[in-house]
């Protein structure tokens, strides 16, 4: 553990040096919802009806909530955090974040970090966590919904499906923070039954279409794009990996939106489940 003069990256890399080492016994001793210290709650995709139960009692107790602006419906805001103090955590950094979090709850009052979707879906969580514990903050996880299935809620279809799609990757672009040899899209989508759920990558929805064509995919491979999924100006346009880009260029939209590929968009041509049988088939060919 390092002092208040530390390095919160020192901090970081230490924490990461025993994790690889073996699991904290603090793992074992809390419960979601149940722990003491500073939750990291999962706000949902957006609606705020979508927010666990246990996120909602959180933030109706807390007297702090730093969130991750824009990305948090304000409805949210208002409906469950309106007597706390709000902080926008977008443009701080960990220097900022950590020193605020730490000393409300040293000063006794109830601190939330309020994450958009997930905390564990492109999040950023842990490495607020593991400052936050190196101050001597405990700090636990209350999941939240996640775009993705928001998005399938909307589409009416699943992201797993009978002889479909056996098998769901979340990733993200190549970019800034992903190298192109870290871009493993096209590998998923060449493995045929994985639905491809893409993050952070409606700005690259173009070039990510132009790699899988001269990848040699499919053109007519189904792709959705869901805008705000949940929210009240949630869009949906569907298409093909020959001609979803230009559908989105035409919208104009160029972030918040959760691009899913794969044959389990159009929610047809499975096989029913051994579930149920011989009961309630959806089949192509019926």
């Amino acid at each position: 553990m390092t002092d208040r003069d530390g390095d919160p990256q020192d901090a970081i890399d230490a924490r990461g040096e025993r994790r690889r080492d073996g699991l904290d016994d603090r793992v074992f001793e809390r419960s979601a919802g149940d722990g003491e210290g500073v939750p990291f709650v999962g706000a949902g995709p957006g609606d705020p009806r979508l927010l666990t139960i246990a996120g909602k009692e959180l933030l109706e107790g807390a007297d702090l909530v730093v969130h991750a602006g824009s990305l948090v419906n304000s409805e949210l805001l208002e409906a469950y955090c309106a007597h706390a103090e709000l902080v926008n955590s977008v443009g701080k950094d960990l220097e900022e974040l950590i020193p605020l979090m730490r000393d409300a709850y040293e000063d006794g009052k109830r601190v939330v970090r309020l994450h958009s979707g997930d905390p564990a879906i492109y999040g950023a969580a842990l490495e607020q966590m593991d400052a936050l514990e190196s101050e001597g903050v405990p700090t636990y996880v209350v999941p939240g919904v996640t775009s993705a299935f928001a998005a399938s809620a909307t589409l009416r279809t699943q992201l797993t499906l009978n002889e479909v799609a056996n098998h769901v990757a979340f990733t993200r672009p190549q970019g800034k923070t992903l190298s192109e040899a870290e871009d493993h899209i096209s590998e998923f989508v060449g493995m045929g039954d994985v639905t491809t759920c893409i993050y952070l990558g409606t700005h690259a929805v173009r070039e990510t279409m132009d790699r899988l064509l001269k990848d040699g995919h499919d053109p007519e491979t189904p792709v959705a794009v869901v805008y705000h999924a949940s929210w009240p100006d949630e869009d949906v346009i569907v298409g093909t990996i020959g001609d979803v880009a230009d559908r989105v260029e035409e919208a104009g939209y160029r972030a918040s939106a959760l691009v899913v590929v794969g044959d389990a968009v159009t929610g047809a041509g499975y096989e029913r489940s051994y579930l149920y049988g011989d009961w309630a088939s959806k089949s192509t060919s019926d």
